[in-house]
C-alpha cells in the first residue's frame, strides 16, 4: 500500500542518504568509544584463554576498581567473550562487541576513570571480579572525553592472592573433599567450614557441645569466617555454650543452598552424610538432632530452612531470618505461576523494582539488576536462583525462569520450581512433616523488607496458621532486610532454652559408640588419587582416611584443581561422571 503521507519511505539514493545522516547524527551524539587494549602474561594463564574478559573501573577517591562492581550504584564496567585467545596478543574491547552496564563502551560519560582487567580464573565461586586466582591488571588511568576519546592499555600481569586460612584459638578451618560432589561434576569438589569453638571448649575435654549451623548470606565466601566469632561471642554472651560452625555455601553459579539440584548437584545430601559427621568425628559435637541447630539470614535464611524442612530428624530447630522467597506465588512482585504476569513489569507496564528505599541504598528495577547479571555472566542472584531451582537445558545450563530480555516466564520452567516452593512442599507432605517439624520452626522477618521477601514470609505464615503448626513467627515492624540485633539475640536464647530441654547425655562427657562409626562411607567409592589435602588446619597432624588418602593440613585453604585428579574420577572403576 502506498503512503499518501508527505512523509512516506524514500527510496534508492535518498534512502541511503537518510541512513548516513541518521548514523552520523548518532554517532555524534553519544560521541566516540574509549579505546581499550588487554594484554595477558603467560605466567597468569598457560596457553590459550577462552572466556570472559572484564574491564571495571571507578571515579570514587580511594576505591579500588575491583570493588566499583555491586548491586547498588555500580560503576561503570565491560564484558567481552574471547575463545583461544593467546598470551601477549592485544585484546581491543569492540563496542559493537563487548557488553556494558550500566550502559555500553560508546555512552561512557566523559570523565576521569581508574581502570582494571580482570581474567575469571577462579571457576569455583560466583565472584567473577574479586575471587581469589583470578589475573589482573595493575591500575590505569584512563581521561575520557566523547569528542576525544582516550585510550587505555591494560596488561593482566599478576593474580589476586588466596588467603592463608591458618588455624587459630578462636577458629579452626576445614576442608573435605565430596565424594557425592566431585562424582556429580566430574572433578574433585571440596566443602568448607570455619568451626568456632567455645571460649571453654579446651579447658574440660570430655565435654561435648550442641552446634549452631550458619549458613551465610548469598555473596559471603569462607573468607567471611568472621561471622562465626560474632555469633558465638553472641551465644557466649547469652549463656550458651555450643560450638558454631559458618558454612560456605559459594559456588560457581552464584548460592548453592544446601538444596540437592540438578545444576549444582547434591550439597544438601553431601552436607548431612559426609560433612557434619566428618566434623562430629573431628570435633566435640554432639551428634543428635536435639543438639544440632541451624540459621543464616537472606539466602542463609531460605537454606537453613530448607535444610530443617527436607532434613527434619538430622536437626533439632531452625531459626531462619528474612529468608529468600518462601512461596513462590510471591517471587519478590511476581507471581511466577500466572502466566499472564511478566517478569520485568506490572500489570500497568511500570517497571518491577527490585528493591525498595531502604537501608541498603537507593532504589534499583529489576530490568536493570538483570542487565547487570548479564554483563556479569554467571554467578548473579537470580542466575543462582536458577541454577538451584531450575532443570538442566539441552547445552547443559539451568534453564531460565523468564526471558531476560521480554520478561516473558516459561510456565513449564515455573511448574518444575515448585518442588523447591517451601509452602507448596510444607503444605503437600504436612501430614508426614508437621509432626516431624514440632517446636522446630523460628522464622523472623521485617514488615519493610529490602527486596519485598515480607510477602512471601506473610503467605508461609498463614499457611502454617491454617495448618496448625505451632512454628514461632515474628514480623518485625519497621524492620528491612537488615534485622536487629535483638533479633539474632532472641534467636539464640530460644536455642538455648531449646537445648536446656532435652540435655542430651553428651553434653555431661558420655560419648556414644556410634560416633566411632566410618564417616566417610559414601555409596560413590573414589579410587586413591595418591595424597589428596581435604584439611585439617595448621598445625594438626595428617591422619589416614579410609580408602587409602590422607586427611593434611589446609596449606593455603583453597585448591586449584587438577586435571590429573579429574582424569582419575572419570576413569574410576565402577563410576559415572555426571556433566
Amino acid at each position: 500500500m502506498r503512503s499518501s503521507s508527505p512523509h512516506r519511505k524514500p527510496r534508492g539514493l535518498h534512502a541511503l542518504l537518510a541512513v548516513v545522516l541518521a548514523t552520523a547524527s548518532l554517532s555524534s551524539a553519544r560521541g566516540a568509544p574509549p579505546q581499550l587494549e588487554v594484554t595477558f602474561d603467560e605466567s597468569v594463564h598457560a596457553g590459550p584463554y577462552t572466556g570472559r574478559v572484564y574491564v571495571v573501573t571507578t571515579q570514587r577517591a580511594g576505591q579500588s576498581p575491583l570493588e566499583g562492581v555491586g548491586w547498588f550504584d555500580t560503576q561503570p564496567f565491560f564484558a567481552q567473550d574471547v575463545d583461544h585467545w593467546p598470551p601477549g596478543e592485544v585484546l581491543r574491547f569492540d563496542p559493537d562487541r563487548c557488553l556494558g552496564y550500566p550502559s555500553g563502551l560508546d555512552n561512557l560519560p566523559a570523565g576521569a576513570y581508574r581502570l582494571q582487567a580482570v581474567l575469571d580464573l577462579n571457576g569455583r565461586s560466583h565472584d567473577v571480579i574479586r575471587a581469589p586466582g583470578n589475573g589482573v591488571s595493575a591500575v590505569v588511568k584512563l581521561e575520557h572525553d566523547p569528542d576525544q576519546p582516550g585510550s587505555a592499555s591494560l596488561r593482566i600481569n599478576r593474580t589476586l592472592p588466596r588467603p592463608h586460612l591458618a588455624d587459630t584459638d578462636d577458629i579452626k578451618y576445614v576442608r573435605l573433599r565430596s565424594d557425592l560432589l566431585s562424582h556429580f561434576h566430574g572433578h574433585y569438589v571440596h566443602m568448607y567450614a570455619a568451626v568456632a569453638p567455645p571460649p571453654r571448649y579446651q579447658r574440660n575435654k570430655a565435654r561435648h557441645y550442641p552446634t549452631i549451623y550458619l549458613v551465610p548470606g548469598f555473596g559471603n565466601t569462607i573468607q567471611d569466617w568472621q561471622w562465626a566469632s560474632f555469633f558465638r561471642n553472641l551465644a557466649d554472651n547469652v549463656g550458651f555454650e555450643a560450638v558454631v560452625v559458618y558454612l560456605d555455601a559459594d559456588c560457581p553459579t552464584g548460592h548453592h543452598v544446601f538444596a540437592d539440584s540438578a545444576n549444582n548437584g547434591p550439597w544438601g545430601t553431601a552436607l548431612v552424610t559426609e560433612l557434619i559427621p566428618y566434623l562430629e568425628q573431628r570435633f566435640r559435637l554432639i551428634a543428635e538432632a536435639d543438639a544440632r541447630y541451624l540459621t543464616g539470614a537472606s539466602s542463609g535464611g531460605w537454606s537453613s530452612l530448607w535444610l530443617q524442612i527436607t532434613h527434619p530428624e538430622t536437626f533439632g530447630g531452625v531459626w531462619s531470618l528474612c529468608p529468600d522467597p518462601v512461596d513462590f506465588s510471591a517471587f519478590q512482585t511476581v507471581d511466577i505461576y500466572d502466566a499472564d504476569q511478566n517478569f520485568l513489569r506490572d500489570e500497568t507496564g511500570d517497571l518491577r523494582p527490585f528493591s525498595r528505599h531502604g537501608l541498603l541504598g537507593k532504589a534499583l528495577v529489576l530490568r536493570d539488576f538483570c542487565r547487570m547479571e548479564e554483563v556479569l555472566g554467571r554467578g548473579g542472584q537470580f542466575q543462582s536462583f536458577d541454577a538451584v531451582f531450575s532443570p538442566r537445558g539441552p547445552d547443559g545450563r539451568p534453564l531460565p525462569l523468564w526471558d531476560r530480555q521480554t520478561g516473558r516466564i516459561d510456565p513449564q520452567v515455573a511448574h518444575a520450581w515448585k518442588k523447591y516452593d517451601i509452602r507448596l512442599v510444607l503444605e503437600s507432605n504436612w501430614e508426614t512433616l508437621g509432626p516431624r517439624l514440632r517446636g522446630k520452626l523460628h522464622l523472623f522477618c521485617g514488615d519493610q523488607d529490602d527486596f519485598f521477601l515480607d510477602r512471601a514470609f506473610e503467605k508461609l505464615r498463614d499457611s502454617l496458621k491454617r495448618m496448625g503448626s505451632d512454628a514461632y513467627i515474628d514480623i518485625v515492624p519497621g524492620a528491612g532486610h537488615a534485622l536487629p540485633p535483638q533479633v539474632w539475640i532472641r534467636a539464640i536464647e530460644q536455642m538455648k532454652m531449646r537445648f536446656e530441654l532435652h540435655d542430651p547425655p553428651q553434653a555431661a562427657g558420655h560419648v556414644p559408640a556410634e560416633l566411632e562409626r566410618d564417616v566417610r562411607r559414601s555409596p560413590y567409592p573414589l579410587r586413591s588419587a595418591g595424597r589428596v589435602r581435604v584439611g585439617l588446619g595448621d598445625g594438626e597432624e595428617p591422619i589416614e582416611e579410609p580408602g587409602g588418602n590422607r586427611l593434611e593440613p589446609i596449606a593455603d585453604g583453597f585448591d586449584r584443581g587438577s586435571a590429573e585428579l579429574r582424569r582419575d574420577l572419570l576413569t574410576a572403576p565402577g563410576t559415572e561422571a555426571q556433566r
